[in-house]
Parts: structure tokens; C-alpha cells; sequence
């Protein structure tokens, strides 16, 4: 308790608000930039923070790590272009619904949304972090291969309709998961020569292509030239949604903080996978799941408030355990050792102080960046007004900018030109483009874990049906493939009596 008090005051010290305000502004404009990840935006203002008090440094990094993963959402709601992975699957109804002239409505969704997640991910941090840290050691590789297949599965969710082209693409997106280095022996694969590629595919230029430029190409040849062709905004009404609206997603954004929280635990998953499953989730439990992907508010709220709620999450088995929950909390952990803080029990007794500001800026950083959100969201969603002219070329400009500012490589840049041009087809030709991108956050995630495991049951697959949460989570797939079909049959047998 005392600790929390001293954590109090130094939060709501003036040089804490000051850093919390830079924070949270930087890392919206970070988030909304196609190609500038959170880890990106964390990583780059540690050399900011050597000349700091650790505590105040701490803030800082949390308010950027908070707002960026929100910051994302803005630009995947209002252009299809996912400033960060984290918001690639807001984009399926987000985008729709801003093309219906509801951007506003979509960006107070998931406004609300993120500040629901964050805050909870936050409280679960602060109250529960030492208990589920330790549930976190428990999975094991097998665990972590039907965790893959569970977001894997939420392909059919977004690709409902069709489902053979969802395959299609899933599968691409699987074998172009497998280029790089093998890193069981050693042996490049798929690489073509180029050095650049033994690393693997970049994701975000992956993504930046076939949902930016993908999007910016098919604006430059659109008959919608001038600002007056565009679909009328919502600029003067209410940014946050009514009370009825809130209460009919009330659910979906309590299981999709949970399910946040629990994803972000576990080392590895990340923003994207927490999203995408809570956006499966809420399809699976909605009553009219041919809403999804065609603009329906829930499928904004579910994927926001899960990739929030990963936020405090991440940090649980970072904190406590010097496990980084993620590519961020990895980041994090450098920032923790520069300033003499290893992580571990004593974060939370001997410099409980420290570690304790650190939570409660969280808290407070969610609210600031949705106070922030909640007076320019009318004048952001003006952006949808520009000619598509002008809009088509800049989108194109700022994802090559973004892409290279990733690794300073044109290679990079390259990719996300093939990509666009890949993804402008798939468009045409009605190949969603979802489920390549989830295929190419979960391949590698499968493959590691599936090889492991063979190697540490030598070839005995047994081994996948011998431990608890391995069957707890076979249960949660054959779950997630069963409802569909039950439903389908329940709303027969209804038409029928």
C-alpha cells in the first residue's frame, strides 16, 4: 500500500504528466503512421530516457507503448491502412463503415473499445501479475501449436462466403511464412539469393502492401476524383456511441479484454493473434454474424479492445518473470536493465515504487489517449473527404516512406510495392486478403512450436493429447468449427417451425 501511494505521486507529479502528455501524443502519431510499429516507437525513445529518473522513464515508455497500439486504428478504420499489425483486423469493419460515412461512429467504437481493454489489462497487472505469470509457464510448444491452429481457424470467420478463397490464400500465406532461415538446421529456404529474406518475410511491409498501397492503387483509378463524390461524415454528431450501442457490446468488449489479457501473458502471441481471435469470438457469439466484415460495430469493438487489453497483459511475465510477453516488452526489457531494474520479484519489493508508477501511468495513459481521441476524431475523419487523387499518391508515398524507415532498405520498399500489387489483384479478383496476413502472424508460430514439440516427444504425437490445456484448447477448435454449423441448423429448424 505504501508503495502504491509513493507510485501515486509520482504519476501525478507535474514532470510525469508532462512526460505522459509527449508520450501518448508520440505514440498516436507512431501508431497511425503505415510501416512505424510500437516496438518501433518504444525502441527509438530509449536513448531519450538515459538522462531520467527510471520511474519517469518508465512512463513515458508505457504512454507511447499504449497510445501507438490505438494510434493504429485511426488510419485502419479511415484508409484500410493499418498503421501497426495490431489493427489489421479493425479494418474489416471499420473500413466499411467509414465508406458508409460512419468513420466518426467507427473511431468513438473503438475509442471506447480501447479504453475498456487497456484499462483492464492494466487493473489485471496491477492485482493478479505474479498468479498468472505463473499459469503462463505451463504451456509448452504443444500448447502453442493449437494456439495457432485456434487463430487460424478464425480465417474461416473473416473469409465467410468464401471459403475456398480464404483457403487459397491462407495456404499462400503459409508457404510464404516458411521463407528465411530454417532454424533447426540451419539450411535458407525459399530465400532466392537475397540475404534480405534469411530473416523471413517482413510482416509489415507484407501488410502495409496489401492492405495500403493495395487500397491507394485502387483509389488512383477510382471515377471518385473529387472531394464531393465522397460519402458525407458524421463531423458534428457524437463521437461516442449511444448508450444502447454500449450496451449491446458490452459483452463482446469484456471477453475480448479477457481473451487480450490472456494473449498477452503468453510469450510470443501478440496484438495481432489476440485480435484476430476476439474478432472470431465476437462472430461466433453475435446474433447476425452476416453482419461481420461489412461494417457491423461489433466487429470494431472486439478486435480493439482485445489488442489494448494485450498491452498490460504482455507485461505481466515481463515484470515478473523477464519474459517478454512480445516484441515491445522485449524492447522493454532493455529499457528496464539500462536503468538498473532487472526483472524479476524484486521489481515488486525492493523497487516496488518504480514498478508500481509504471502501472498506474498505464491506467492514466489509456484515459489521456482517449480524452485526446475523443476531441479530434470529428476533425481526423475529414481525411476520408480528400479527392482520391490526392489521397491515392500519399497513401503510396507514406507506406514507402514507412516501409523503409523499418530496416533502411529499399528491399523493403520493393515488397511492399509486389505486395500492393499482389493485393490490388486479390481485390479484384475477390481473394480476401485477411486471411494471408493471419496466415503469415501464425505460420511461423506453428511450424516452431509443431517441430519442438516432435523433437522433444522424439516423433510421438501422442504428445499433443496428453496435456490439460492442450485438450482445453482442442475443445476451444472443435467449438469454434461446430457453432457455425449448429447455428446454421438452429436457424433452419426456426424458419421451419
Amino acid at each position: 500500500m505504501e508503495a502504491l501511494l509513493v507510485a501515486a505521486s509520482n504519476v501525478f507529479s507535474p514532470e510525469a504528466l508532462l512526460v505522459l502528455v509527449i508520450g501518448t501524443v508520440v505514440g498516436l502519431f507512431v501508431g497511425a503512421l503505415p510501416g512505424l510499429s510500437s516496438t518501433m516507437g518504444v525502441a527509438l525513445c530509449i536513448p531519450i530516457t538515459f538522462g531520467m529518473d527510471p520511474a519517469i522513464a518508465l512512463v513515458l515508455l508505457g504512454a507511447i507503448y499504449c497510445s501507438s497500439v490505438f494510434g493504429g486504428s485511426i488510419t485502419a478504420i479511415l484508409l484500410r491502412t493499418p498503421g501497426t499489425d495490431a489493427s489489421i483486423a479493425t479494418t474489416f469493419d471499420g473500413y466499411p463503415m467509414a465508406q458508409r460515412g460512419e468513420g466518426t461512429k467507427a473511431i468513438g467504437m473503438a475509442l471506447v473499445a480501447s479504453l475498456v481493454g487497456g484499462v483492464f489489462s492494466a487493473l489485471v497487472l496491477l492485482f493478479v501479475a505474479p498468479p498468472l505469470s505463473r499459469l503462463a509457464l505451463l504451456f509448452g510448444p504443444q500448447e502453442y501449436v493449437f494456439l495457432a491452429i485456434f487463430g487460424m481457424v478464425s480465417i474461416i470467420g473473416v473469409a465467410s462466403g468464401q471459403a475456398l478463397k480464404g483457403f487459397v490464400t491462407a495456404a499462400l500465406g503459409l508457404l510464404l511464412a516458411t521463407i528465411g532461415l530454417d532454424l533447426f538446421t540451419g539450411y535458407p529456404r525459399l530465400t532466392l539469393g537475397q540475404d534480405e529474406l534469411l530473416d523471413g518475410l517482413p510482416l509489415l511491409p507484407a501488410l502495409i502492401g496489401i492492405f495500403s498501397v493495395s487500397q491507394a492503387l485502387s483509389l488512383c483509378i477510382s471515377n471518385e476524383g473529387a472531394a464531393a463524390d465522397k460519402p458525407m461524415l458524421d463531423v458534428k454528431g457524437k463521437v461516442l456511441p449511444e448508450w444502447a450501442v454500449l450496451r449491446r457490446v458490452a459483452r463482446t468488449l469484456l471477453r475480448s479484454s479477457v481473451i487480450g489479457s490472456i494473449i498477452g501473458i503468453l510469450p510470443g502471441a501478440g496484438t495481432s493473434v489476440a485480435a484476430f481471435i476476439s474478432y472470431n469470438e465476437a462472430r461466433r457469439h453475435s446474433a447476425h454474424p452476416e453482419r461481420f466484415g461489412k461494417g457491423e460495430i461489433e466487429g470494431v469493438a472486439a478486435p480493439e479492445a482485445a489488442n489494448n487489453a494485450v498491452t498490460g497483459g504482455s507485461l505481466v511475465p515481463t515484470l515478473t518473470l523477464g519474459i517478454p510477453g512480445n516484441a515491445v516488452t522485449a524492447v522493454f526489457v532493455g529499457g528496464l536493465t539500462i536503468h538498473g531494474l532487472i526483472p524479476g520479484p524484486k521489481l515488486f519489493t525492493q523497487y516496488a515504487d518504480v514498478t508500481y508508477t509504471l502501472i498506474l501511468s498505464l491506467i492514466l495513459a489509456n484515459i489521456l489517449f482517449a480524452l485526446v481521441g475523443l476531441v479530434s476524431a470529428p476533425w481526423i475523419s475529414r481525411v476520408i473527404r480528400v479527392p482520391n487523387a490526392v489521397l491515392g499518391p500519399a497513401i503510396i508515398v507514406f507506406s514507402v516512406v514507412g516501409s523503409y524507415a523499418l530496416r533502411n532498405s529499399l528491399f523493403d520498399v520493393w515488397l511492399v510495392l509486389g505486395f500492393g500489387v499482389v493485393g490490388f489483384f486479390m481485390e479484384r479478383w475477390r481473394f480476401p486478403g485477411a486471411p494471408l496476413v493471419i496466415a503469415l502472424v501464425l505460420g511461423p508460430i506453428l511450424e516452431t512450436n509443431f517441430r519442438r514439440s516432435m523433437q522433444i516427444s522424439g516423433g510421438d504425437w501422442t504428445t499433443f493429447f496428453t496435456r490439460p490445456f492442450s485438450l482445453l484448447l482442442i475443445a476451444l477448435i472443435v467449438v469454434s468449427l461446430c457453432y457455425p454449423l449448429i447455428s446454421r441448423w438452429r436457424g433452419g429448424k426456426r424458419l421451419l417451425g
